[in-house]
């Protein structure tokens, strides 16, 4: 049969060979087949009519669409060129395609209003022998582009007479009169090629269509220019009509043709002046018989129906006639003054001027004119005052107003504005200081005032206007600086580090120290009250409010013995009120033997917080807790022994009833012999290892102390050494009948009541410094 590339391009046969033999042998062989191509068929386009739509003006190089054709060959057989079938010279001028991928494109601009439509045919041949082709049909539709503006043309049309773009047109005709015939056209279609006409300003002109016919093409239209207002020659003489088309493409396109149009004149105006109301400026102290101004009127007709004369009236809002003061030329409208004019008097004249032609019947037309009489500088300024006196309150924030002077000038404009200024007065900084605004004349302080610095300020404003010549004048301004609460108390006596000796045999109401206090206010600011706000835990003291006299007001006890810290505040009366706290120490004794331990004390006050107390001895209560359970110890080692001297004795009376009593014999033992004491034997100590226990003795002064080795003295009649370990004398209390040897060791005694060394222990130990104090004698609060 006949072999078809195209349906099968090979075949695979299987050959075999075998020969006579017995046995027979045999072999195979594959034989491949493949069939060659031979140009038998012809290329075939997808399509066989190819149709798109490219928009006109479409830049070189815009693809259009490609032609697609496919050939059943292959090699050369199969290869398919694309060329220009049926074309004409346009097609081959204006399109590209490409002969190897079938692309249409555009060559060069194409203009649909010139071509609309490009009908051409496209041929695939392949490079076959021979060469086999198909052809196809493209069909290229422009679309339209907004690309032509709209044409306006005016034409002439009754009896107007229009020549060169000019219409000449009567002031009298009527409205509604066509002038002219307007037709607009387009080149584009559809939308692009619609165009609506239109009159642009303010001109009594319009268009109106020529016909309402369907029929006519959207892209041609005619229109008729009307009248649309009567026409006044005296008002406009001319009119440049300008007609405006646009399309409706978009973007739109729009075109313009302008049409003048001159009015004729008719005699139908009286005169006119060129304003309503005419202001003149005219300065006074003037010389009699000076011109004013001039009135011009004009009358837009021609020849007597123009010619004009001139006379003055009386205004309408003004019965005064003003002939006897100003006057007027009837033919030139030159207005003169006769008399001389004061501004600050009267500062306005207002009168009328009328025009009349002369035609017949005469027209006549009026203006109103307004003399302003123009001031000349013939007053200097005044102050409403010659001195100003203000109060300001110190630490004023600067560049804050102080006051405010009034000053005035009769004149008017230039003449009328004044420049104030600062000048020195009994302070030579003043100008350095103040400020003045021109505008409101108001003064700044450019500094915050102290009035503990200076109280008051005294200068001068200078107020000068700006005619020529200037004139000035002067007032004088008091500054008075009120006092502000800024300032706190300064406590001048005591100083924080000082103290006072006070006796604890001080009566009641004993003065103990007065607190002298200053402040630098004035008046309530400077009122100051005392008061104690801590260290008198005890109410041992009270100050007077008003001196700051510090008494005492409760009975010393031996507990108050030692350092009394008291905590004083000074406040003032202001508002808000300032204080300052202040610290006097005032220390408890018979006498003062070693002032630095009391100094050390004072500095450790310093340096403690002020919320705790610092009043007396703060180990007393603690001594009176030891001194109840010696005693309790005491009396019970005391009944312990009697209970033993109760049952020795029993046994020793039986013990005489059986033995009997031996003369002469010595008893062994003496239970009321005194036993010695061990002085070797160290006293037990506290639990806190401060000192030992405290001897008893009833109604007695003990003296507690050390011995150089570290022992206690268990005996008054021991001898008291001046090591540094010296104690203090206590009083115990006693019976009513009890001595006094207090009043004893006092007198007799060659040491003073209470002995301190620098090596002392003191009661300081056990406060802790929370809060360190300044050394100085005050401190400030709000």
């Amino acid at each position: 049969g006949a072999l078809d590339r195209e349906q099968r391009d090979s075949y695979e046969l299987s050959l075999r060979v075998r020969d006579g033999g017995d046995p027979a042998r045999s072999s195979q062989a594959i034989l491949r087949v493949l069939i060659t191509d031979v140009n038998d068929n012809s290329p075939r386009f997808e399509k066989s009519v190819y149709e798109a739509d490219l928009a006109e003006n479409s830049s070189p190089g815009t693809p259009i669409l490609q032609l697609r054709a496919a050939d059943l060959d292959v090699g050369v057989n199969g290869q398919i060129e694309y060329v220009f079938g049926a074309a004409t010279e346009s097609v081959r001028r204006l399109l590209r395609l490409d002969e190897t991928s079938g692309w249409l494109s555009v060559l060069h601009r194409i203009d649909r209003e010139e071509v609309n439509q490009l009908r051409f045919t496209v041929m695939a041949r392949d490079r076959g022998q021979p060469p086999k082709t198909d052809k196809a049909t493209v069909v290229l539709n422009i679309r339209d582009e907004n690309d032509n503006v709209p044409t306006i043309d005016i034409r002439k049309i009754g009896r107007i007479p229009l020549r060169d773009g000019v219409a000449s047109v009567a002031e009298d005709v009527l409205v509604d009169t066509p002038i002219a015939l307007v037709q607009v056209s387009d080149r584009d279609q559809g939308e692009n090629g619609v165009v609506t006409c239109t009159v642009v300003g303010d001109v009594p002109f319009q268009l109106k269509p020529a016909s309402e016919g369907e029929g006519e093409p959207q892209n041609k239209r005619k229109y008729f220019l009307h009248t649309s207002a009567p026409l006044d020659y005296e008002a406009v003489r001319d009119y440049n009509v300008v007609i405006v088309a646009v399309d409706s493409g978009s973007p739109s396109l729009s075109s313009n043709n302008s049409l003048l149009v001159r009015v004729g004149d008719t005699n139908d105006n009286p005169p006119v002046f060129s304003q309503a109301v005419l202001e003149v400026s005219f300065p006074e102290n003037n010389l009699p018989g000076e011109r004013v101004a001039t009135v011009v009127a004009t009358d837009a007709d021609s020849g007597k129906n123009a010619e004009i004369t001139y006379s003055l009236e009386a205004s309408p809002l003004s019965s005064e006639a003003p002939g006897g003061i100003f006057s007027i030329d009837p033919d030139s409208g030159d207005v003169s003054v006769q008399a001389v004019l004061d501004r600050e008097q009267r500062d306005t004249y207002e009168f009328q001027v009328t025009a009349r032609d002369k035609g017949v019947p005469s027209l006549q037309g009026s203006t109103t004119v307004v003399v302003r009489v123009a001031d000349r500088n013939d007053n200097e300024p005044r102050f409403m005052q010659d001195v100003f006196t203000f109060y300001v309150k110190e630490n004023l924030q600067p560049n804050s107003p102080v006051g405010m002077v009034t000053v005035m000038d009769f004149d008017k404009g230039r003449n009328a504005e004044l420049s104030l200024s600062i000048q020195p007065g009994d302070h030579d900084q003043a100008a350095s200081i103040f400020s003045i605004e021109n505008d409101t004349g108001t003064i700044f302080s450019t500094v915050s005032f102290d009035r503990e610095q200076q109280t008051s300020y005294t200068f001068k404003v200078k107020a000068v206007d700006g005619g020529e010549p200037p004139r000035s004048a002067t007032a004088t301004v008091s500054l008075f600086v009120m006092d502000e609460n800024d300032n706190a108390p300064t406590v001048t006596f005591p100083s924080n580090s000082s103290y006072t000796v006070l006796p604890p045999s001080s009566n009641m109401r004993t003065v103990v120290a007065t607190v002298v206090a200053t402040d630098a206010d004035t008046g309530l600011n400077a009122d100051l009250n005392y008061s104690i706000i801590g260290g008198n835990p005890f109410k041992l003291f009270e100050i007077d409010p008003a001196s700051g006299v510090v008494s005492l007001v409760g009975k010393l006890a031996p507990k108050h013995y030692g350092l009394h810290r008291l905590v004083v505040q000074v406040n003032d009366s202001g508002q808000p009120p300032q204080s300052t706290t202040a610290l006097l120490h005032v220390f408890v004794n018979e006498s003062l033997s070693n002032a630095t331990v009391v100094e050390s004390q004072v500095a450790r006050s310093l340096h403690t917080p002020l919320a705790q107390d610092i009043a007396g001895d703060p180990s007393y209560e603690l001594s009176k807790q030891r001194l109840s359970i010696v005693i309790g110890v005491v009396a019970g080692i005391m009944i312990v022994i009697l209970l033993i001297l109760v049952v020795v004795m029993a046994r020793y009376c039986r013990s005489k009833g059986k033995h009997g009593y031996e003369a002469g014999k010595k008893d062994h033992e003496d239970f009321f012999t005194p036993q010695q004491h061990d002085k070797a034997k160290k006293p037990k100590k506290d639990k806190k290892g401060k000192k030992g226990k405290q001897p008893l003795y009833s109604s007695i002064v003990t003296v507690e102390a050390s011995k150089p080795n570290g022992q206690r003295y268990d005996s008054v009649n021991e001898k008291l050494s001046d090591s540094p370990g010296m104690g203090r004398y206590r009083s115990v209390n006693g019976g009513p009948g009890s001595p006094d040897l207090a009043r004893h060791y006092k007198s007799s005694s060659p040491l003073p009541t209470v002995q301190l060394h620098p090596q002392s222990p003191t009661a300081g130990k056990k406060h802790q410094a929370v809060q360190d104090l300044p050394p100085a004698n005050t401190f400030v609060g709000a």
